[in-house]
């Protein structure tokens, strides 16, 4: 028994090899600071610090050690965004590779490259997550839940994200991951993330069809409508909303509760119709400047393709993009149309401003009422603001939703305002020649507009498999039911076919519409449209929540002058085509 205090020594001098070396403890429990008070009989053994890689079995207690460095370097942080507001902080680089693994072979590159990584995320980060989050909204199009989870192949670098950034106990020990991102993602958007998502909502390519929709019919009448438009929808969105409030859940699960199934599926059905709308409508805008920017830079006696070939170049390359199940893998995409859109605006309104200032006044040929194509500018007009199926996610996806109507109705300004403008300079500069695809108007000797004229085409091009989730998603689920692809690779394949089918169909409406974008575009807004943002929202307003005599009568008012603009404008728009 005498060995014994000699070997639980040689025990503990061998114990502390593996322990935190910047950590000092008596053997007898002590620690430092206390052990003044224990004599000699404390025996106090330090080591220096020294790389946890090269103790024994560093290697695998490697993360115990990382634990001390994230809590240091988390106190470190919150230091420095303490005192972050002075001018002369500058926040101290904090390497998390520690000297000694420096000093080891490849530790420098180690170094340099964790550096390097830590400055891309810092300015990369940010733009991919805000573009993702955007992206997810399309999952829950309508607030309906969309995303085929089961298909899901979240990669093992997003898993990892998941892990560092969930900061609460909400994610469940057992289950997907992908569950736990959607369910920290709710309800954290802040307002300035809303009002930003709403305007990325609302900007698409019908901004790109109002010059024309204002010669159809006239700039008086075109600026009036978009205008009222603008305020109808308005109020249209707010009965929506009220309805979510009350029922909860999606558009077309409210829809259900107050109506039934049967309503529910024609909900769901407008919602596949117009999403199909947008995407062939976008088809042929960017078949059309392609076709353009093709005859202007290649100079041959004939354009080198037609609209049509070209649609079927975009087929082509749109039916692998439609086999992607996870929407925000579909970010690259997203960020490209959304900066080359910008690039786009940006210059019309430019080119418009000059030419006006130029010409001291507007074109000629402007009229303020053409009695002859109006009813194609209600019909363009509501297909401008598309964005009512964003409506309810980014709602619900906000830490304040208590704000959101604020945010809607600043956002709606907005985009009226640069709507409008862009409808009066187009037709202000052009005249009675402004073109569908008002690009095609500026000069096309100019390589600006060439470069223009082309990556606009591509961002509408791109930005196409976005705007086609939805609508696949719906009638998938209808003819496929819940049946999973990622078990069972015949039902994958099955399902990727029936996308490819679905993806060809787009394509061979958007060949017919070719000829007649502008009356396509305007059929769109009137059959599709008008039921989805006028039609469908009073009526659940008025069986689930209108208490007072007039609350049920705007209900009914609604509903009528909704159904009479859908078959009218609907009606008068098949006519003009068929003249033609």
């Amino acid at each position: 028994m005498a060995d014994a205090p000699g070997e639980d020594l040689q025990q503990a001098k061998i114990l502390s090899k593996h322990l935190d070396p910047g950590y000092s403890a008596d053997f007898d429990g002590t620690t430092p600071e206390n052990a003044g008070s224990s004599g000699s009989s404390a025996v106090n053994l330090s080591t220096n610090a020294e790389s946890s890689l090269r103790l024994q079995g560093g290697d695998i207690t490697r993360d115990l050690y990382a634990i001390k460095t994230k809590a240091q370097r988390a106190k470190l942080n919150k230091r420095a965004a303490t005192f972050s507001h002075l001018p002369e902080f500058e926040e101290p680089d904090h390497d998390d590779i520690p000297v000694a693994d420096q000093m080891a072979p490849g530790g420098f590159r180690r170094q340099y490259l964790e550096r390097q990584s830590r400055r891309v995320s810092f300015i990369a980060a940010p733009v991919t997550r805000n573009f993702v989050s955007f992206l997810d909204l399309y999952g829950n199009f309508a607030g309906e839940d969309l995303e085929e989870t089961d298909d899901d192949e979240d990669s093992a670098v997003e898993d990892e994200e998941d892990d560092v950034e969930q900061t609460s106990e909400r994610r469940p020990l057992l289950g997907r991951r992908k569950s736990s991102r959607k369910l920290r993602a709710q309800g954290d958007a802040s307002d300035r993330k809303a009002f930003f998502t709403l305007m990325k909502a609302f900007v698409g390519t019908g901004i790109m069809f109002l010059p024309k929709a204002f010669k159809n019919g006239g700039m008086l009448f075109s600026s009036i409508t978009l205008i009222v438009v603008s305020i109808v929808t308005m109020m249209c969105f707010q009965l929506l909303l009220k309805c979510r409030a009350r029922f909860g859940g999606g558009y077309g699960e409210f829809g259900e509760a107050v109506g039934g199934r049967r309503l529910r599926q024609l909900i769901l059905t407008s919602i596949t119709i117009s999403q199909i709308g947008f995407v062939c409508a976008g088809l042929i805008f960017a078949a059309d400047n392609l076709a353009s920017f093709l005859d202007a830079v290649v100079k041959t006696k004939s354009a080198p393709l037609s609209t049509n070939a070209l649609i079927g170049i975009q087929i082509i390359l749109l039916i692998p993009m439609s086999f992607i199940r996870n929407i925000s893998k579909l970010s690259p995409a997203a960020i490209l149309a959304d900066v080359f859109i910008l690039v786009g605006v940006v210059y019309i309104f430019w080119f418009d401003v000059s030419s006006i200032a130029q010409m001291g006044h507007f074109h000629p040929t402007v009229d303020l009422f053409n009695p002859r194509d109006f009813t194609l500018t209600i019909g363009s007009a509501i297909f401008t603001f598309e964005g009512i199926g964003l409506i309810l996610p980014i709602q619900a996806s906000m830490k304040h939703p208590e704000n959101f109507n604020k945010l809607l109705a600043i956002v709606m300004l907005i985009i009226t305002v640069v709507f409008t403008a862009v409808g009066v300079l187009c037709y202000g500069t052009f005249g009675d020649r402004v073109s569908v695809e008002i690009i095609t108007n500026f000069p096309q000797d100019s390589v600006l507009v060439n470069v223009v004229q082309f990556l606009y085409a591509i961002a509408v091009m791109v930005g196409s498999p976005v705007q086609l989730f939805p609508a696949l998603r719906i009638i998938e689920s209808k003819v496929f039911g819940h049946r999973s692809g990622k078990a069972n690779t015949l039902t994958k394949w099955k399902k990727n076919a029936f996308r490819a089918a679905m993806v060809v169909f787009t394509g061979l409406i958007a060949a017919v519409g070719a000829s007649d974008l502008d009356k396509f575009v305007a059929l769109i807004g009137s059959f599709a449209c008008v039921p989805l943002v006028y039609i469908y929202p009073a009526f659940l307003h008025y069986k689930g929540l209108a208490e007072t005599r007039w609350e049920k009568i705007g209900d009914l008012f609604m509903m009528v002058v909704g159904l009479c603009a859908m078959v009218y404008t609907t009606s008068v728009t098949v006519a003009r085509w068929a003249e033609t």
